[in-house]
């Protein structure tokens, strides 16, 4: 975090790159397309996870797993195992369990949703009223907790220690990335490292794991796990930075919940964070947590007066270019191509 820091804190704006250079050299490929035959079912399967008798229940669950989301987590995970499994032995197809783990990481990653809903006490999210909003928040918290119960089920039937292993680090580390955020620095730097950090465990880290857990039962190398993780970390990451910047710039009906979501929610992202440089004024905002009246006003137009947002950009686009970095070291396949081609989607998307 500190190197990152170092590298990243102090960049100008002079030095950002076009990302349109990120699949220069790799042939086009859509990974939507290339993952759609590995998700066919997707939410079915995990509908099947979550057979309750509790009518209630089943509601708010299909409610969430509606299959109307992008499954931007497991089209990942789908496209990483045929990567590892093509570079390990030539295979193309994805075996079931390296599916399940697809599967488990959409699961885990809703649940989080609805939990982080509750704390936050969010009213709309997709575009739609939050599960706290309808049946109340008692009722979502246990909606929250039965879905991860039910991953965690999904996941001993995998039968393996080092997959159950890595993917229950990926709750570990959501608890602690949430803790983090209840928390604030007042040094600048270590602040930045906090954010990073934060941004790690509580969106990274499902990522970055899940490619590493189907990496393992894909292929036996260490050296292609490390790159499987490293490339989910990074683009992990390089998502979250995304999503903060479009809190500034996106408009609510297109990202589907409320800009300035995270000022009036105390929390300082990297636009912020970046703006504070050019704007000092804005320490004591961030360290009350943007609780006077008119501080989310005020930093809101600090970050737009600020090149918080391009800096913020920026620091994606690097992200970006290391995870492309690490999935190159793979035997080149349309698999790897189109993780090639997902970074340049991450950077580019507006939603």
């Amino acid at each position: 975090l500190k190197n990152i820091v170092t590298r990243f804190h102090h960049t100008s704006t002079s030095h950002l790159c076009s990302c349109s250079k990120t699949v220069s050299d790799e042939k086009y490929q859509d990974p939507f397309q290339l993952g759609r035959k590995d998700l066919k079912n997707l939410y079915e399967d995990i509908k099947k996870e979550l057979l309750v008798s509790a009518a209630e229940f089943k509601e708010m669950c299909d409610y969430y797993f509606d299959g109307k989301g992008k499954a931007f987590r497991p089209m990942i995970v789908v496209l990483m195992a045929r990567a590892c499994n093509i570079h390990h032995n030539n295979s193309k197809e994805v075996q079931a369990s390296q599916r399940s783990v697809a599967i488990i990481a959409e699961m885990i990653h809703t649940a989080s949703l609805v939990h982080d809903d509750v704390i936050d006490d969010a009213n709309s999210r997709r575009g739609k009223r939050t599960l706290n909003q309808i049946w109340g928040e008692r009722k979502a918290v246990l909606a929250g907790d039965f879905i991860l119960s039910a991953a965690s089920v999904a996941l001993a039937r995998i039968g393996n220690t080092t997959i159950i292993s890595v993917l229950t680090q990926v709750i570990e580390d959501l608890v602690r990335g949430e803790f983090l955020q209840l928390g604030s620095k007042e040094n600048e730097n270590e602040r930045f490292a906090h954010y990073l950090e934060k941004t790690f465990k509580k969106t990274a880290s499902l990522i970055a794991n899940s490619c590493k857990a189907v990496s393992i039962l894909g292929c036996p190398d260490p050296k292609v796990h490390e790159i499987a993780y490293q490339y989910g970390k990074n683009v992990g990451i390089a998502f979250q930075l995304i999503d903060d910047v479009l809190d500034f710039t996106s408009c609510a009906d297109r990202l589907g919940k409320p800009t300035a979501a995270d000022l009036k929610l105390g929390l300082a992202t990297g636009p912020v964070l970046f703006a504070c440089q050019q704007f000092p004024e804005m320490n004591a905002m961030i360290m009350r947590r943007f609780s006077k009246p008119g501080d989310v006003e005020r930093a809101w137009k600090y970050v737009l007066q600020s090149d918080g947002v391009q800096q913020t950009t920026y620091l994606a686009q690097r992200y970006c270019h290391a995870a492309t970095r690490e999935i190159r070291k793979l035997r080149p396949s349309p698999a790897r191509d189109a993780l090639v081609q997902l970074t340049e989607m991450v950077l580019l998307r507006d939603k």
